[in-house]
């Protein structure tokens, strides 16, 4: 199956993540965190704290799906 890269903004209450998750074509983003079940991969990943201060990056990081409190696309951001 071909998989969609989505570029997702994630906040927790300590960080926000940038980053891309892998969506199936046609997949609602609300249908894809339904089917996670305790962690989610983010690829291409820059983690800061809510002022802005980079903490690290990764091309690869695991986030545990208990500690997101929203989760958007980053092209609905305006």
């Amino acid at each position: 199956m071909s998989q969609l890269k989505t570029q997702v903004i994630i906040l927790t209450k300590y960080f926000r993540i940038d980053g891309e998750i892998d969506l199936l074509p046609g997949a609602r983003l609300t249908d894809f965190m339904n089917s996670v079940s305790q962690i989610m991969v983010v690829t291409d990943a820059r983690v800061t704290d809510h002022d802005g201060k980079e903490l690290v990056k990764g091309k690869f990081i695991n986030v545990l799906v208990r500690n997101i409190e929203i989760i958007l696309p980053s092209e609905s951001v305006v």
